[in-house]
């Protein structure tokens, strides 16, 4: 059994496909446009290369998601990277908050040396986090 997780997106999920494989060092998979189903009476011409389903592979995860007319930003779900370094945490928390929505800056806290949340500009929540080392067990 694998469990992954499925966005949607307005229409703009090759472009955060995309900019997730730029600034993220993400790998594309498969996708698959509207365009392609076997039945194009339902589909607008505007819709034929939106993303029926994709897959992009971030941090060794499969992100499955797709183009959906009224696709809603997420609510109370977040997409957590975990980070090695403060300075890889501070790249992709400035990449994914241009043009997004900060929820709680990236900072310092009690468990991370580096903490964050924000939505990016495509609709996506994420946790940005660099956790503190482990304390040595005695």
């Amino acid at each position: 059994m694998k469990l992954n997780t499925y966005v949607n997106f307005r229409g703009t999920c090759a472009e955060a496909f995309e900019y997730y494989e730029a600034h993220l060092g993400a790998e594309l998979g498969m996708t698959v446009q509207f365009g392609h189903a076997p039945d194009q009476s339902s589909v607008g011409p505007e819709w034929k290369e939106k993303i029926m389903h994709g897959t992009i592979a971030i941090g060794g995860i499969d992100l499955m998601g797709a183009d959906i007319p009224q696709a809603e930003p997420m609510r109370s779900a977040y997409l957590a990277l975990s980070m090695e370094t403060d300075t890889e945490a501070e790249r992709v928390y400035s990449a994914l908050a241009e043009g997004g929505q900060v929820f709680m800056p990236l900072q310092e806290t009690f468990f991370a040396t580096r903490y964050g949340q924000l939505r990016d500009r495509f609709g996506i929540n994420w946790m940005i986090l660099h956790p503190r080392p482990r304390p040595s067990q005695p």
